[in-house]
């Protein structure tokens, strides 16, 4: 019949169906879940007299992989925001000591690293710094799945991409402290935080990246914090200050 057109799909119900499913990505894809477990040997805050300091140390496994330093310097800087502790950097520490802290040489146990103690030089260089806590961090974070493909293209009248793509990252890291005066351990503080991220291309491609290892600095971060500060540790995560603890996050 003259004056009748097949139907076509309204723009604004594209639209709408786009805005709707971003909004849901936006719920879902930018969430994490961090799960802490936490252990110490004494109830009280650990001593930190006037100019002393802590280090806080990667663990790098020659061959194998390294915890990263930029995970290092954000657990580190987010101790020392408090302006109650003091902290020095990694790299500094490292350019001090330079070669006993090499990935090749480094302590692995607390044993190894009294023995490095009875070097005088090493000692010396300790004391002069005032470094009465090493905090040693192993771990990092990898890609564990991903899914999903996209693809751009570019024509005479304009480009764009369209498709859809996920994966999934995890970051698993323990710190362990060390007390160099009295050579002995204090605690450990392990976090594991997962989270998804997306990316939506519909024209422009729109990335929903979950701040997995970000997540997993402040709550590994906090703990430690713990250690040494009362109430250091997140109003959000409860603490117990003996024995073993465990903490889920979304």
């Amino acid at each position: 019949m003259s004056g009748h057109h097949p139907l076509q799909p309204y723009p604004f119900s594209t639209a709408l169906f786009a805005l709707i499913l971003l909004f849901l990505l936006t719920l879902t894809g930018c969430s994490t879940s961090t799960v802490i477990d936490e252990y110490r040997t004494t109830n009280t805050k650990l001593d930190l007299n006037k100019g002393e300091q802590v280090v806080i140390m990667g663990r790098r496994h020659a061959g194998e992989y390294e915890t990263e330093p930029d995970f290092i310097n954000c657990i580190s800087n987010r101790i020392a925001t408090s302006g109650k502790l003091s902290v020095i950097p990694e790299q500094e520490f490292l350019d001090s000591f330079y070669p006993w802290f090499e990935p090749r040489v480094a302590p692995l146990k607390l044993k190894r690293m009294s023995r490095m103690l009875e070097e005088p030089i090493i000692a010396e260089r300790i004391k002069a710094l005032g470094i009465r806590y090493m905090v040693w961090v192993d771990g990092n974070t990898e890609t564990t799945d991903k899914s999903g493909s996209f693809s751009c293209a570019i024509a005479p009248g304009g480009g764009g991409c369209f498709g859809f793509a996920t994966w999934d990252k995890a970051s698993i890291y323990e710190a362990i402290v060390w007390d160099l005066k009295q050579l002995d351990e204090k605690g450990r503080v392990k976090v594991e935080t997962k989270g998804s991220s997306y990316l939506l291309a519909v024209g422009a491609p729109i990335p929903f990246i979950a701040q997995v290892q970000s997540d997993a600095c402040k709550g590994i971060g906090n703990r430690l914090k713990g250690f040494f500060l009362h109430g250091g540790g997140s109003q959000q995560e409860p603490q117990k200050t003996t024995g073993h603890q465990g903490n889920t996050e979304s």
